[in-house]
């Protein structure tokens, strides 16, 4: 026993002790220090001491916050009777349409970063339960206008009172100041995601591409170039 508990001592640096005090073993934890993963992003700015950490860190909340907020839509929309897709077209041919005189599929669709596609079929479903209108442009037989009928308005007073409760908790943790750069910064972050997708889109045409580093920066050295 005291040779293979010299040669513990002398092999390892943490020997992990367990046992009775007559009898204790020495139950040896071979502790190799492991390889860093790679890097997920290089930029100075989201580095802290060369780790990614709180990169991630900020991904993974942001993926925590998007699903409690569509859980919240989907409370809203349940609470009419509609799926939370369905409920925020409505809502958005609403408030659209108190600001915007015109309000057409392609509106809505600029305006929720969706497909006209995919508005005009969540749309079709509004105008069957009657919670919405389509008329034809007059200026343009190819396009029709959206509004909300007299149902759909009743059951978004409806969800009002409840709705405004709901929000003001989730959006509590925020002053006037932090409400208007936040927004100022999700306007900023689409626009750098649309343009992160089509860089995906780059290399999935082109597997055998330059490193995003290079592509980056070909980009930057592209749009200074003259014309």
């Amino acid at each position: 026993m005291k040779k293979s508990r010299a040669t513990a001592k002398s092999t390892l640096s943490n020997p992990v002790v367990s046992g009775s005090k007559d009898s204790r073993v020495i139950k040896v934890i071979d502790r190799k220090p492991r390889a860093a993963p790679p890097l997920t992003i290089s930029r100075p700015e989201m580095l802290v001491d060369g780790s990614d950490r709180a990169f991630r860190s900020l991904v993974h909340g942001l993926f925590a916050f998007l699903a409690r907020h569509e859980a919240v839509r989907a409370g809203h929309g349940a609470r009419i009777g509609l799926v939370g897709i369905e409920y925020t077209v409505l809502i958005s041919i609403g408030h659209l349409g108190v600001h915007e005189s015109d309000v057409s599929v392609n509106r809505i669709a600029e305006h929720l970063y969706l497909s006209g596609a995919f508005v005009t079929t969540i749309t079709n479903k509004l105008l069957q339960r009657r919670l919405i209108h389509k008329t034809p442009d007059p200026n343009d037989r190819r396009r029709v206008r959206l509004e909300i009928s007299e149902k759909g308005w009743a059951l978004l007073a409806e969800l009002a009172p409840v709705q405004r409760q709901v929000n003001n908790v989730q959006f509590d943790c925020l002053s006037a100041a932090e409400f208007k750069q936040l927004s100022k910064m999700i306007d900023r972050l689409i626009d750098s995601s649309d343009r992160a997708l089509r860089l995906q889109a780059y290399f999935e045409d082109k597997p055998g591409g330059p490193a995003p580093e290079r592509a980056e920066s070909t980009r930057k050295e592209r749009s200074s170039a003259p014309a």
